[in-house]
């Protein structure tokens, strides 16, 4: 498809900071019960009757979180939305609301922000959450976005970090490492076009690890299989830093020590393969790649008889006692001990 190079651009100048918010948030409705209030007033109004509240934050950066030269802004969009959902997930809630704030530069016209707004609104359409607020105010250094996630729980099910027991079975969502990959491909490509701007990549092969990267979802329906199968999880994270970090986090929070099973890391055939073309390790992807947003949890022996027929859950280690440490049991045997080597915001 040909770019139109005559697109309209509308300055943002020409809205000012309300006439922007208003436009941008137009379309969206309100769809939850505890939604009193949304966009339009000082604050939003919610109620969540006797239900327990919980709130996530994050922050996605131009330059360190994303790159515009490969991220259409729609696929940005609902990727913000994602990352806060994923973690209201993994505290076994429902999501229920969102705020969005952003920073702009003045490189982006009107239109670029209603295409990163729609892929927001997708997002509150099929998880089903209103967009209750935010701010819009300038930034010099391209884009930044704050998405603030709202979500409902009843007390006796939340699910923390800290929860896990020796013996515990350590169960992982989906397959890991294909964000990793696809990020992998698309900076590969960046280059070749930097070399020669009139290349096509054909990425039809790589469409999986593609989409893990730029579109990823949010595990919305793992906490309703969970309940569904009258399962509660003893701990729970979602694999956002890679699979190492986020076991360490949970052996560290609820002092047990893991051994994770090499050859139970659950892998798609694109990612071996692609991998195998790259000539990267396929479980040092799957262990430290991250941006997968599976959730990882361990459950109570007892409940096994109850997930082990699903597809969409894999057991993959076993919680042990905090001495004993966290390792990965390779495919030989040999019990090699697990480090955090995932993505760090604050690299020296």
């Amino acid at each position: 498809m040909i770019e139109d190079k005559n697109q309209q651009r509308t300055q943002l100048s020409d809205l000012g900071e309300f006439g922007l918010i208003d436009h941008l948030t137009k379309h969206f409705k309100i769809k939850q019960n505890s939604t009193i209030k949304g966009v339009g007033d000082d604050a939003a109004v919610l109620n969540f009757d006797k239900k327990k509240v919980v709130v996530t934050t994050d922050l996605l950066i131009e330059g360190v979180h994303f790159d515009l030269s490969y991220v259409p802004l729609k696929h940005l969009g609902y990727k913000a939305i994602m990352v806060n959902l994923s973690d209201v997930y993994a505290m076994n809630a429902k999501a229920t609301q969102v705020t969005v704030s952003i920073a702009v530069s003045n490189r982006f016209p009107l239109e670029a922000l209603e295409d990163l707004y729609a892929g927001i609104e997708t997002a509150t359409k099929i998880y089903n959450v209103d967009l209750i607020g935010g701010d819009t105010t300038s930034s010099n250094t391209g884009l930044l976005i704050s998405v603030t996630a709202i979500g409902e729980i009843e007390s006796d099910n939340v699910v923390y970090r800290s929860g896990a027991k020796p013996n515990d079975l350590l169960v992982v969502s989906g397959d890991l490492g294909g964000a990793y990959m696809g990020l992998q491909v698309l900076e590969r490509e960046k280059e070749v076009y930097k070399v020669n701007p009139n290349s096509q990549p054909d990425l039809e092969i790589y469409s999986y690890i593609i989409e893990r990267q730029l579109k990823p979802e949010a595990r919305q329906d793992i906490v309703k299989l969970l309940s569904d199968l009258n399962v509660k999880p003893t701990s729970m994270i979602d694999v956002s830093d890679g699979l190492s970090s986020e076991i360490i986090h949970i052996c560290k929070q609820s002092k047990v020590g893991c051994d994770i099973y090499e050859e139970k890391i659950p892998l798609d055939p694109q990612v071996i393969s692609t991998c195998e073309e790259f000539d990267i390790d396929s479980t040092t992807v799957a262990l430290n790649g991250g941006e997968d947003y599976e959730l990882l949890f361990t459950i109570s022996q007892d409940d096994f008889p109850k997930i082990k027929a699903n597809p969409n859950l894999t057991v993959i280690g076993f919680i042990k006692e905090e001495k004993e440490g966290v390792h990965l049991v390779t495919r030989a045997d040999t019990r090699i001990p697990v480090k955090a080597q995932g993505w760090k915001n604050f690299n020296s």
